[in-house]
């Protein structure tokens, strides 16, 4: 690594991931670790929050320590820790803050407390050459809003669900369907070989001028048709439902783009950005629209080290951190807000 380059390590452990990595200032991700829960949930079909946060607690300090074997470095050749600090599962969040600021504290390194929602906004940054402001779709199994994105710490807001997001509809839909846990990836995989005209299903809001989702009455169309039709094929239940989430998406990106006309940049981001169905359809409107399209890597939608690494150099450069012996001034919280309604 180039001296010249600022070198930030990463935490993350909002949800089911512990994860670290070390990313610098030049774009490039010299290590990357993650460590899935996975299989301590999926007998109970969900993240079970204080199994959770046991196995962070198991887990953190060698996946750390990992993460800098396989850089080659230690904490002198860190510039910068970044740590989420929400929101997220609290058990989850005060363990991965907790040891980023003793590791800050012990090798006197400032400290960037990291919003979860904002590492998932800046990480399109970080793979391609993207300039702000942009207009961003962050869909997540917690969250699915569109945001304006004008530069750190700068988001207007302008829709978010109304009650479910898009990742829980896909996951609870998967349970509905007995296709295990997570269930986003299975129900694309079912849609694949599916009929997506074969159901139908409700499309809330879509008669709106807004931008907002509701995400609730698909899970409950979901669970009657089921119930109706209990040996209906599900690969086209999948490719239905998939198709709908879609339609969804592009209503109200299509009312996002009224709104403000003169981005010319779609970005999506978070866990459901690795639907590849929903890829493909943002970035046919955004070819329609004469707009650029950008996305995280595959291996960077769902929650990782990286994305916080990258935020943190990015904070770091507006001037957005704080020493290590100020780490008692932030607390970690289940819910912070990435922007207001604008």
């Amino acid at each position: 690594m180039q001296k010249n380059k600022i070198a930030a390590i990463g935490i993350e452990s909002s949800c089911d991931e512990t994860a670290a990595a070390i990313v610098d200032s030049g774009k490039n991700i010299v290590a990357h670790t993650i460590y899935s829960q996975i299989p301590e949930h999926q007998k109970w079909g969900g993240v079970v929050p204080e199994l959770a946060a046991r196995a962070h607690v198991l887990a953190i300090d060698e996946v750390v320590q990992k993460t800098l074997a396989d850089a080659g470095m230690t904490m002198d050749d860190i510039d910068v820790v970044a740590a989420t600090a929400g929101p997220g599962l609290i058990g989850g969040v005060i363990v991965g803050w907790e040891f980023a600021s003793g590791l800050a504290m012990s090798a006197n390194k400032p400290l960037v407390a990291v919003n979860h929602l904002e590492g998932h906004a800046l990480t399109p940054r970080l793979n391609a050459d993207l300039e702000y402001p942009y207009l961003l779709l962050l869909a997540s199994g917690g969250h699915s809003q569109i945001l304006i994105v004008n530069g750190v710490g700068d988001y207007k807001l302008i829709g978010e669900t109304l009650d479910d997001s898009a990742g829980e509809a896909f996951d609870k839909v998967a349970k509905m369907l007995k296709l295990g846990y997570p269930g986003g990836p299975a129900v694309e995989q079912c849609a694949k070989d599916g009929d997506p005209k074969a159901f139908d299903f409700p499309r809330p809001l879509c008669n709106q001028n807004n931008c907002d989702f509701s995400f609730s009455g698909i899970k409950n169309a979901a669970r009657n048709l089921i119930d109706k039709t209990p040996n209906a094929n599900v690969n086209d239940f999948c490719a239905s439902f998939q198709q709908t989430v879609i339609d969804i998406i592009i209503n109200r990106l299509t009312n996002a783009i009224k709104i403000a006309p003169d981005i010319k940049t779609l970005v999506v981001s978070g866990g459901v950005a690795a639907n590849q169905a929903i890829r493909a359809a943002m970035e046919r409107m955004a070819a329609s629209n004469g707009m650029m399209f950008a996305a995280p890597p595959m291996n960077l939608c769902t929650d990782n080290g990286a994305m916080i690494a990258w935020a943190g150099i990015e904070n770091y450069l507006a001037g957005a951190f704080i020493l290590p012996e100020q780490a008692g001034t932030v607390a970690p919280r289940p819910r912070w807000p990435l922007a207001g309604i604008g």
